[in-house]
């Protein structure tokens, strides 16, 4: 089974990186093999929809579950079309996390962990941001 972890460098001794979308890298790991793909997040790059960009590749990878600190609305919903289960880590490295998931402690979410930001029509000309 394929499963990816979102890392700030590229290597299993990484952190964890804390966002989905905008992430560093992504590392896959073949769980049965141990054998992992570090790749550079192109997502990370774009101004909007980072998110669901981030869950095409990993549906196009043919990753069956997600580690990450934290996910969005829409990207959760476009990993839950592709049938991708998501789980929520903090302060761990990347081997640590996947040690976890092999003993089944990671914990699974099916609600977003960010708010999504909007500006309010009446902020619009001040430029200021609602969370």
């Amino acid at each position: 089974m394929k499963i990816c972890l979102t890392a700030i460098t590229n290597n299993l001794e990484s952190e964890l990186d804390s966002r989905f979308g905008r992430c560093r890298y992504f590392i896959i790991i073949n769980s049965e093999k141990m054998e992992f793909e570090a790749i550079k997040n192109k997502a990370a790059e774009v101004s909007e929809d980072a998110g669901i960009l981030a869950a095409q590749i990993m549906a196009d990878k043919k990753v069956k579950n997600v580690i990450t600190g934290n996910v969005g609305t829409r990207a959760l919903q476009a990993l839950k079309t592709a049938g991708i289960e998501v789980g929520i880590e903090h302060n761990i490295i990347v081997k640590d996390a996947i040690e976890k998931f092999r003993r089944g402690e990671i914990r699974k979410t099916d609600t977003s962990t960010v708010c999504g930001y909007s500006i309010s029509s009446h902020e619009r000309g001040r430029g200021l941001w609602r969370v």
